[in-house]
């Protein structure tokens, strides 16, 4: 089959079609027609997108430091319900051993996260 010649849109360059697919965005959210994540769609996206960087090695590779940082924020947040400012029931969801829930492949080994120990 022969190749077919981008046209339009898609003979754009990557910015250009990045400038017009946003302004399109914005009209939408501004007319109310935009889509409207729930929060699992939202999770899910995350999810997702965790996994394709891990798996192309571009996702971000915490510090120790940063990931304890992350991890008290995190706790601090869901540690109360937003609406009620109760503590979640144990209910709340399926968690894997040690209380965390599934999500993409963790960047670091424990090796590493704790490498600074091994030299005191």
């Amino acid at each position: 089959m022969a190749e077919r010649s981008k046209r339009g849109f898609a003979s754009m360059d990557r910015e250009k079609q990045r400038q017009i697919a946003s302004k399109g965005g914005k009209a939408a959210h501004a007319k109310g027609t935009a889509h409207e994540f729930t929060r699992e769609e939202a999770v899910e996206a995350g999810r997702k997108g965790g996994k394709a960087a891990h798996a192309k090695g571009t996702a971000h590779r915490f510090t120790s430091q940063e990931a304890g940082m992350a991890g008290r924020k995190g706790g601090e947040q869901t540690s109360r319900e937003p609406e009620t400012g109760n503590i979640p029931s144990a209910q709340s969801g399926p968690t894997a051993p040690g209380g965390f829930s599934e999500g993409p492949p963790r960047s670091m080994d424990r090796a590493e996260e704790f490498g600074h120990l091994q030299n005191a």
